[in-house]
């Protein structure tokens, strides 16, 4: 039996008093241990991806913008594939990516928004044969085209029925051949014709005199959708009803509780694409510098002939949605069978 005397009651108290500091203590160093500092808890990273996609963010690289309560750097990833896989593991929260990769993500569950489009049609059809002067004459012929089953192949494909050509029966079309690979093909003569985004348009003309552009690709997907350039959206300074080959894209969760932070880093996109757009020759030396995979020369000189914009992607639904209807068309489980909802426009 323990009596309670003065005495033990000091005891008791001090005991308590030193356990009490004790756990104190013992939390204060479980917490320097496992909390970061505030700079690297709102660490956040914006992603591009190597090659003319990344260009439009060339400022970007050079001078990430300044997000209140975050640091925020820029990281190039090689692939688009790569980058789907991010967002789709949580570890993107902010990046680049062909429109209907977004869009199939966003059709598995994953909360994925459309910030903004930041490149519109950039396509050029590219010969060498003497006898092909029209789209017509490419009848019994072999083009090759940069990507199956994305946009390029499905502008193309839209085109070309437009003009009464049906693919893969009165023309073949190929697909082996890397972008990069074609361009050295057409360059070497071993391709006589192809289609190719820029700046690989750019760098075959450049390699070879003889080659040469067939019609407008641009202005031939108006014309194959029936529509004029105000259904699919006209927008100052690009190809009236281009179709969107780059967006803008952030995880939804991001932004709706950091919606501050998405309109600061749209704003960094949009001066970037302008400052880019004003500086070729500079923008193809940040190129090299950020080793997006790009000369220098071959930049600066593709730069013009490409169609770098900034349309938030809620005024850029139309054309969004034309693209979209296309992949629909030919090929569905592309995009997730169905049109993106309301939600996946970020406002």
């Amino acid at each position: 039996m323990i009596i309670n005397t003065p005495c033990n009651s000091v005891v008791f108290f001090a005991i308590m008093k030193k356990t009490f500091l004790l756990i104190l203590l013992s939390a204060i160093f479980s917490f320097s241990l496992y909390a970061r500092p505030s700079s690297e808890a709102g660490k956040l990273t914006i992603y591009g991806i190597k090659g003319s996609s990344g260009l439009g963010m060339l400022r970007i690289y050079e001078d990430p913008p300044e997000v209140p309560g975050f640091k925020v750097e820029a990281e190039t990833l090689a692939y688009a594939d790569q980058m789907a896989a991010r967002f789709l593991s949580g570890e993107a929260r902010v990046g680049i990516m062909p429109p209907n990769m977004a869009a199939k993500i966003a059709s598995s569950g994953k909360d994925i928004r459309a910030a903004a489009i930041i490149g519109m049609g950039m396509l050029s059809l590219i010969t060498s044969d003497p006898a092909v002067k029209s789209l017509e004459d490419l009848k019994g012929k072999t083009v090759e085209v940069a990507g199956q089953g994305v946009t390029p192949d499905f502008v193309f494909r839209k085109i070309l029925e437009n003009h009464g050509i049906t693919p893969d029966r009165d023309l073949k079309l190929g697909y082996s051949l890397a972008p990069v690979e074609i361009t050295q093909s057409l360059i070497a003569g071993r391709v006589s014709t192809a289609l190719l985004p820029e700046p690989f348009a750019t760098m075959a003309l450049m390699g070879k005199p003889e080659l040469r552009k067939i019609t407008d690709i641009q202005e031939e997907w108006v014309r194959a959708l029936d529509v004029g350039g105000n259904s699919v959206g006209n927008y100052p300074g690009n190809f009236p009803g281009s179709y969107p080959m780059t967006l803008l894209v952030v995880d939804g969760a991001f932004a709706s509780a950091n919606p501050a932070a998405v309109n600061v880093i749209r704003d960094a996109f949009k001066s970037s694409i302008e400052w880019v757009k004003a500086n070729p020759a500079e923008a193809g030396g940040l190129a090299e510098k950020h080793e997006l995979g790009l000369r220098a020369p071959v930049v600066a000189a593709a730069i013009p002939n490409s169609s770098y914009v900034f349309i938030p992607a809620a005024e850029g639904r139309k054309s969004l949605e034309a693209l979209f209807n296309v992949f629909l068309e030919y090929a569905p489980v592309s995009i997730g069978g169905s049109l993106p909802g309301d939600g996946f426009y970020w406002k």
